[in-house]
């Protein structure tokens, strides 16, 4: 498969630091080179995707990787926001919890998610996941324009 010529911007919300330095080192191990944003709430995810406080210079994701279990707003308002947008709906978004339950499996798509993943509780798997999202993001599925 062939990567894409320009890196796109991927907006990862995780509260985790480890989960975050885990998810960095998947892009790092995997040569990837896309742009990886970290925001750590639900309401720097808000600032981050409309460009306000501290992110008025943000660029416009082009993938969304969403933590349900946030801090201020959690990722379920934070993916309910984003739908219901009509300048960020077009952002597919990745939920990427350590939730298995089956009502927040439901409820994230019900609310729209273009995927859900159960961060494996292995370091390797989660690697291998993250992995998996993004050559599945960039090299297989093709990415609205970047608005």
């Amino acid at each position: 498969m062939s990567t894409p010529l320009t890196p796109i911007e991927v907006l990862l919300v995780e509260d985790d630091p480890g989960d975050e330095l885990i998810t960095r080192e998947a892009f790092a191990d995997n040569k990837i080179r896309n742009r990886l944003h970290v925001v750590r709430d639900g309401q720097e995810a808000f600032d981050f995707l409309y460009r306000q406080g501290a992110h008025t210079g943000a660029v416009r994701p082009d993938l969304i990787l969403l933590d349900l279990n946030l801090p201020k707003y959690d990722g379920r308002q934070v993916l309910e926001r984003i739908k219901k947008d009509e300048e960020l709906a077009h952002i597919p978004v990745v939920v990427l919890t350590t939730s298995a339950a089956e009502e927040d499996i439901l409820r994230s798509y019900r609310l729209h998610a273009n995927a859900y993943v159960t961060k494996p509780v292995d370091l390797e798997q989660f690697i291998a996941a993250v992995r998996q999202i993004d050559e599945f993001f960039v090299t297989v599925v093709k990415l609205p324009p970047n608005r």
